[in-house]
């Protein structure tokens, strides 16, 4: 397996069109395909006149989501919901697989959301040229004034862009940041356990009996939970310190424990959500406005 400098690593690579390299961002987003795929075919079939079960839930999400997009692009563009909720699940499920542990989040991949952004921008400039034509598209660039077609352009190139830089740096930007603390805690762990142990089974057997005293005045009324934090952290690094002396086990790291698995459930599940509804919410908005709602007989006799 070749590991691209890049980020993803490549499994292999197809020998058609130059090299199709085939990498783990490839390999989720296909997977993730699948799994939307699956769950379409299966939660719409056999529906019931009075649903039950999954089916209330189901389409109480897909009410939900018909609100949201008649909400923020007008009732006239409800058509766009089924576009809109691929794009959400696709980013919701991309940033979830990632907590696996053996696959990579696809929207930790630049290339996957720049072109979410990429398809989001054609399909706003599709719907100026349908609407005002070519020349009225490009006449848009010179308005206000045409000294300011530059920053127009400028504009236009940026949207895409920021859209994807966003959503790519906060889910990636969390998997690094993971991945750091790890380290350092792994380093420290390794640290704190070679004191103890170079001190001989003695030291660790004193901290663990002191971090058992600790637990068991936790428990009386007088002290109680004033030691338990102590006290676990004493038993903890006591047991482990005489394991490590002993050679019975060594090199786990001990403070890693806990902790960048909190911090893994933030920016997986929590950022990953919020990355999600951030980047639907602006496709949303940015669609919207290039489909304005048509024109009422009595405005267009008013205007």
């Amino acid at each position: 397996m070749e590991l691209n400098v890049t980020g993803a690593f490549i499994y292999f690579t197809i020998p058609i069109f130059g090299g199709i390299p085939i990498t783990q961002t490839t390999v989720s987003s296909f997977l993730v395909t699948l799994l939307l795929i699956f769950a379409s075919i299966h939660l719409g079939k056999n529906l019931k006149k009075r649903p039950d079960g999954v089916q209330v839930l189901v389409e109480k999400g897909v009410t939900m989501l018909y609100g949201m997009v008649g909400e923020s692009m007008g009732e006239h563009n409800l058509h766009w919901t089924p576009f809109i909720g691929t794009i959400f699940l696709s980013s919701i499920c991309g940033s979830f697989i990632g907590l696996t542990g053996f696959l990579r989040s696809s929207t930790a991949d630049l290339s996957c959301v720049m072109v979410w952004a990429l398809m989001v921008s054609i399909i706003i400039w599709y719907n100026n040229i349908s609407r005002d034509g070519v020349g009225g598209w490009l006449k848009g660039f010179t308005e206000p004034i045409v000294v300011m077609t530059p920053m127009n352009i400028i504009g236009e190139i940026a949207q895409p862009v920021s859209m994807a830089f966003r959503h790519f740096g906060n889910v990636a930007g969390g998997g690094v940041i993971t991945s750091i603390l790890y380290v350092a805690l792994s380093g420290a762990s390794a640290a704190l356990l070679n004191a103890v142990a170079a001190n001989g089974i003695l030291a660790g057997v004193v901290l663990l009996v002191v971090g058992i005293v600790l637990l068991v005045l936790n428990k009386s009324k007088w002290h109680k939970k004033r030691f338990l934090i102590l006290g676990i952290a004493c038993s903890v690094i006591g047991l482990f310190g005489v394991l490590q002396a002993t050679g019975i086990l060594s090199g786990v790291p001990v403070l890693a424990f806990g902790i960048p698995a909190v911090l893994s459930c933030y920016f997986d599940l929590f950022s990953g959500f919020v990355q999600a509804y951030v980047f639907t919410l602006l496709t949303m908005v940015y669609i919207g406005n290039s489909l304005p709602a048509p024109e009422t007989k009595a405005e267009a006799e008013a205007a």
